[in-house]
């Protein structure tokens, strides 16, 4: 279900011209925060602007946004039918990924678009959405350990993966946070292609100094001054002043990155809950850090409701995130509407890694498939403590269709 290269989305799109300047954004994590702070801005700034991220958040069509809109459902299923059949028509053989590609850049080329903010699948390199031409300015955020099985067993080796989105001539923005290595590995390949501009807004200390003062986490004011810097480079004539352009993201809400939810809609009494999408050592370890700083105290445990794909480290989520009195409920997200690839781990797998973590066992829930009652589980154990739902992606969309449903229901 997964294989990368070039040459089949080549042959989906070959009819398509690219009519519309890009933004491509890579990086293992904070690339979908850049990409939406990114076309917040450009569409207050009066630009005709797309977006295409994934995975989808709730309806598989909400990945590709229109003027900060997901684009119709009429749309997107009358131009994924062309593209199926285009695909069928010349066997071309396309997996899902690109498909989903190949309908996002139609509709931006039908549209009229001026601009396409588009954030990386997998990787970089051979990512479909590399087949762009037209790149105004390419983004690499921060790089960590994920997806080896498919991008190398070291972060060095999955660096030049995602370094593969630089183009000769085209300025590329880079997250100065990244490990030296990783670093040095994205400085050698922007030499070899050549004419190739590395920007760093991490080295502009006034500006990490505002965006700390606004009180944005560490993670945040790295992708937020990736994201500025950006705009800037991509679109030199517009108003760039750093107060227009904050008030434009504070309104932006990017879900399932420590998005805070009220569950009232599930669990029938308002109870705050943490939604957060972290899968991966390093989001883990943010996550980590915006926990002990805002929630958790010595007499302030954790409850968790866990969820991760097969494949994942679940071990090094855990061993950031999980403490001895917390208590954990584990769940199994259900299938991933256009993803039939991504598989859920047994949720006894996570509640066995929890207690080898030193959770009592009797402080652990194992809610097999069912999201409501894992939410359920974690309102009634937690009582007043804080609640944190993380471990994947899948969950978040599952927690909110979940709260979609249940808010639709209680309407009716």
């Amino acid at each position: 279900m997964i294989d990368l290269g070039l040459a089949r989305i080549g042959r989906l799109l070959q009819h398509t011209p690219q009519t519309w300047k890009a933004i491509h954004v890579a990086g293992t994590n904070g690339k979908g925060s850049i990409c939406a702070s990114l076309s917040a801005m450009l569409s207050a700034s009066g630009v005709s602007c797309a977006r295409f991220t994934s995975p989808h958040l709730i309806d598989r069509w909400d990945c590709i946004t229109i003027n900060e809109k997901p684009v119709p459902e009429t749309i997107f299923r009358q131009v994924e039918g062309l593209v199926k059949q285009r695909d069928q028509d010349e066997k071309i053989g396309a997996t899902e990924f690109e498909l989903l590609a190949a309908t996002a850049f139609e509709i931006f080329h039908r549209l009229k678009v001026e601009y396409g903010v588009i954030e990386v699948g997998l990787g970089g390199k051979l990512d479909a959405t590399n087949i762009m031409k037209h790149k105004s300015v390419t983004v690499i955020a921060k790089i960590g350990l994920d997806h080896q099985s498919f991008l190398g067993n070291t972060i060095e080796e999955i660096a030049l993966q995602k370094a593969g989105i630089i183009r000769s001539g085209v300025p590329c923005v880079v997250d100065g946070s990244n490990e030296s290595s990783v670093l040095k590995v994205i400085q050698d390949h922007a030499k070899e292609v050549g004419g190739v501009e590395l920007h760093y807004p991490s080295s502009d200390s006034a500006l990490v100094q505002v965006l700390t003062n606004e009180g944005y986490e560490p993670h945040q004011v790295q992708n937020l001054a990736c994201a500025l810097l950006a705009f800037r480079l991509a679109c030199p004539d517009f108003d760039h002043s750093l107060g227009r352009l904050l008030r434009i993201v504070k309104k932006l809400q990017w879900p399932g990155r420590l998005q805070r939810i009220d569950l009232f809609p599930i669990v029938g009494r308002h109870q705050e809950a943490l939604l957060d999408g972290a899968h991966n050592s390093q989001s883990a370890e943010v996550l980590a850090a915006y926990v002990n700083k805002h929630y958790r105290s010595p007499s302030q445990s954790i409850t968790w409701v866990l969820a991760a794909s097969k494949g994942k480290d679940v071990d090094s989520i855990m061993s950031h995130n999980i403490q001895p009195s917390d208590q954990v409920t584990a769940v199994q997200f259900g299938p991933v509407d256009g993803m039939p690839w991504v598989k859920a781990e047994d949720p006894t797998n996570l509640i066995d890694q929890a207690i080898r973590y030193g959770v009592d066992t009797q402080n652990t829930h194992d809610s097999g498939d069912d999201v409501r009652t894992a939410l359920e589980w974690a309102s009634k154990a937690a009582g007043d403590k804080p609640i944190v739902i993380a471990g994947s992606l899948y969950l978040v969309s599952s927690v909110l269709r979940l709260m979609r449903e249940a808010e639709s229901h209680q309407k009716a």
